[in-house]
């Protein structure tokens, strides 16, 4: 874990802190994640980042697709099975709120699509198309509609044989709401957190209005901000093809998959959503993707809490798309 301390005074001369600002970073969930925070002295700041690089680590046991031996993928291993499986108070949250979203969206976001993803991986691997055999295999072990969960007892239920979930779209965000529920208990809420481009902010820096965020430009994944925002006490997500997408017989595809047709996205796209926490924010962005911009905007604006930005491509120029509520750039 890396430390950077810069020494920040506090706007009110009368206040009795010292403020101090701390910088951490860790891999964790196979990404860099970066802890943003202030804080009075150097033990509660270290205590509070050791603490929220504690609970990654625990929720990326439980939610991980990658790793077999996961919560989740133990799951998944008794699809089909008939049987009601009892699962952890995290992995009944987000599966809950997993499950909203999709009835939402009527399916544009949809956990169930990991059948599909693992395709895909293999597709961007192997710079080949899945064969129309193997999408329609994959295909049909998805659907929301086929997870049963009962909230009440904490068991789910997989109806369909080899269905594998997927939690791309909205891991990242609820673990790091939760990591920023850890400092809050160890004294920190003045803190952000950067999870592979999911954000989650907590109380602004001292003396300041909020956190400031820039936001990447869509043609240039390294280039400098195209827009700026700041946020406090939020979550904001951009989902997109900038890193992850695949280019096959000159299509380019992105690792965003619309259930419905089976393909990666090939609409050029990056959308951005803020909103109340960091679950909301990472599984709208997801849905938001796949719906387009009509959709994807009428679905923000009667989503209370949330804005949007979307940015396409029209003649490889960029075209700005904004909800109602979402911040003026500055």
């Amino acid at each position: 874990m890396t430390l950077l301390c810069v020494l920040l005074l506090s706007a009110n001369p009368n206040a009795p802190e010292t403020w101090h600002r701390y910088e951490f970073q860790r891999i964790r969930m196979g990404i860099p994640v970066k802890i943003s925070l202030y804080a009075t002295d150097d033990d509660t700041a270290k205590h509070a980042a050791q603490a929220a690089f504690a609970r990654f680590k625990q929720l990326d046991r439980i939610l991980s697709d990658y790793d077999p031996d996961s919560e989740l993928m133990q799951l998944c291993a008794r699809a089909g099975s008939d049987r009601d499986i009892p699962v952890s108070q995290d992995l009944k949250v987000v599966l809950e709120h997993s499950l909203r979203v999709s009835r939402k969206t009527d399916g544009a976001f949809d956990v169930t699509v990991g059948p599909l993803v693992k395709l895909w991986r293999k597709a961007r691997r192997k710079r080949q198309l899945p064969t129309a055999e193997a999408l329609t295999e994959a295909r049909a072990a998805v659907g929301y509609e086929s997870v049963v969960l009962d909230a009440q007892s904490s068991k789910v239920r997989l109806i369909k044989p080899n269905m594998r979930l997927d939690l791309g779209g909205i891991a990242k965000g609820y673990t790091a709401d939760q990591a920023l529920g850890e400092m809050k208990k160890h004294g920190v809420s003045r803190a952000l957190i950067d999870a592979g481009g999911d954000i989650v902010v907590g109380d602004p820096p001292p003396g300041k209005d909020g956190w400031r965020i820039g936001m990447a430009p869509l043609q240039k994944r390294d280039g400098p901000p195209s827009r700026f925002v700041t946020l406090k006490n939020a979550g904001i997500a951009t989902s997109g093809d900038a890193w992850q997408f695949v280019e096959i017989d000159g299509q380019r595809y992105s690792h965003i998959i619309d259930r419905q047709t089976g393909y990666g996205l090939t609409e050029r796209s990056s959308v951005t959503v803020i909103a109340a926490d960091g679950i909301t924010s990472d599984a709208l962005a997801s849905a938001v993707s796949v719906l387009g911009v009509e959709r994807g905007l009428a679905l923000i604006e009667k989503t209370c809490g949330t804005s949007a930005l979307i940015v396409t491509l029209e003649e490889d120029q960029p075209v700005v798309h904004a909800s109602k509520a979402f911040p003026a750039d500055e």
